[in-house]
């Protein structure tokens, strides 16, 4: 099999709520809307917000109190860019998870849950390179 991810798909409560956070939190516009899913084109990828009861119903199988440990991870060109992102997705319904800060590892991080719980990382690393198109490569 190919080394890809084709879509990632996150169930959600209210897809109005979690248009609010993806759409004016990240600044992300939809490819797609239905009454239970809405699309948006990432790079390289799709992401999908599917309301939680429907997505259960499709893939046949209920889905469990809430995320575990799993965070989706939205790169930054400049590590300022962090705090503005935690702020602006704060102001649009998202939740602080962790201040920014700088890890171990290097770079500089922050964490915020979206209106369904699910966990983003937003991250500078000046170790990766990130082109215009925000594809990220791991190191340099």
């Amino acid at each position: 099999m190919k080394q890809q991810v084709a879509v990632i798909t996150l169930g959600v409560a209210d897809l109005s709520r979690s248009r609010g956070f993806y759409g004016d939190g990240f600044g992300w516009r939809p490819v797609f809307e239905a009454p239970e899913i809405v699309f948006y084109q990432m790079n390289g990828f799709v992401l999908a917000t599917f309301l939680r009861d429907a997505l259960e119903l499709d893939m046949a199988r209920a889905a469990g109190p809430g995320p575990g440990a799993c965070a989706l991870a939205h790169n930054v060109g400049a590590k300022d860019d962090v705090d503005r992102a935690l702020a602006r997705l704060t102001r649009h319904g998202g939740r602080l998870l962790r201040a920014a800060d700088a890890p171990a590892h290097g770079g500089y991080r922050g964490y915020v849950a979206d209106p369904d719980d699910h966990a983003w990382e937003i991250a500078w690393n000046p170790a990766w390179t990130m082109d215009a198109e925000g594809h990220v490569t791991f190191g340099t």
